[in-house]
């Protein structure tokens, strides 16, 4: 449909046209109509435009329409007690075990939608939408910190210990880590300001990023890090890949061979088998990440030498068979910048 100021728009161009010599054809084609269309518009004698007459016209209703009343019946069977909280789905079926059909599942889901229903009735909450997570960028190690708490289950069912656990984004070097018996706001708290002390930034400030759990978020926690000069930095709510770095390192974890399937005997011996893999996954673990070097070599700075030497060694082998290579040798530049939940700073650049 064309809007009536533009017809109107129209035919002056193409009068105007026509004024100056111009044929008919000629002028409603550049303007991009026939002249059927125009003589539509403005019939011969007619002194406007005529407006389009297709939103008034009158409509004949369908034979298979619901009527108002049958739509209203529908909606009061959907908003009673006993359907509130179902879905048409299930409310069809159940009306007809009662001897009862109004309607099809999908025009119950139609007149629902209609009345702004489809989503949640009765006591359902509205679906809540969160904005993601601002996004955070290490360049070097303790500028963007990750933690969270995981469990460790014990050989006695329902009993478990907890893993506490503080990752550097930038390198994955497991910063400080403890094992208790419980979660508490205080242990985090204190786990914080060890992770500070071992690393010596204080005047650094770096990002520390959690989820939403009561450990994370309570006063406790929040004062420390407040004192400290820490940033506070949460995923949103039951989302796990805004924290995907120490999500990560847990399904390391947990998968690795040396895990113990049945558990753990007691809290003492939980925290020596965490000690034991965090020593061989700072110092020892070949992270795919970060160019097969350790946590530790990347945290202090030594991946550089380290790289470069391997670089070295391919161009050293390539020059000796040369025929062996089909182009460059293997990629061993570090992997700079670490960015954390990276789709919002990308987002925001495009709009820039």
């Amino acid at each position: 449909m064309t809007a009536t100021p533009e017809r109107q728009r129209v035919v002056n161009w193409v009068e105007e046209a026509l004024t100056q010599g111009a044929r008919k054809e000629e002028a409603c084609k550049i303007v991009g109509i026939s002249v059927r269309t125009l003589q539509r518009w403005k019939p011969s004698g007619a002194t406007g435009v005529i407006a389009d007459q297709r939103p008034s016209a009158p409509r004949p209703m369908q034979q298979n329409q619901l009527s108002v009343q049958e739509r209203q019946n529908i909606l009061q069977i959907c908003n009673t007690e006993r359907f509130a909280q179902m879905p048409p789905s299930q409310i069809v079926p159940k009306l007809a075990d009662d001897g009862i059909y109004l309607a099809s599942e999908s025009t119950f889901y139609r007149v629902l939608k209609k009345a702004s229903q489809g989503n949640h009735r009765g006591r359902s909450r509205e679906a809540s939408t969160y904005a993601r997570p601002k996004a955070h960028t290490a360049k070097k190690p303790n500028q963007v910190w990750s933690w969270d708490i995981t469990l460790l289950p014990s050989q006695i069912r329902g009993q478990y210990f907890y893993l506490y656990m503080i990752q550097d984004v930038y390198s994955r070097y497991g910063v400080m880590w403890e094992v208790h018996e419980c979660e508490s706001g205080e242990y985090a708290a204190d786990l914080v300001e060890k992770a500070v002390i071992r690393e010596s930034c204080y005047l650094s400030r770096p990002i520390l990023h959690s989820d939403n759990g009561s450990p994370m978020k309570c006063q406790t926690m929040r004062s420390k890090l407040y004192d400290l000069g820490i940033i506070r930095s949460h995923s949103r709510p039951g989302v796990s890949n805004d924290n995907p770095y120490i999500e990560s390192f847990f399904k390391t974890l947990k998968y690795g061979p040396s895990w113990p399937m049945k558990g753990f005997e007691s809290l003492e011996q939980a925290r020596v088998w965490v000690a034991k893999f965090m020593q061989w996954y700072n110092y020892e673990h070949a992270h795919s990440k970060i160019q097969f070097v350790t946590p530790a070599q990347r945290h202090n700075g030594d991946e550089y030498e380290i790289l470069s030497q391997r670089e070295r060694v391919y161009a050293l082998a390539k020059s000796k068979h040369p025929e062996r290579w089909s182009g460059p040798t293997r990629n061993w530049t570090p992997i700079g910048p670490v960015t954390l939940n990276p789709l919002k700073q990308l987002s925001s650049e495009k709009t820039a």
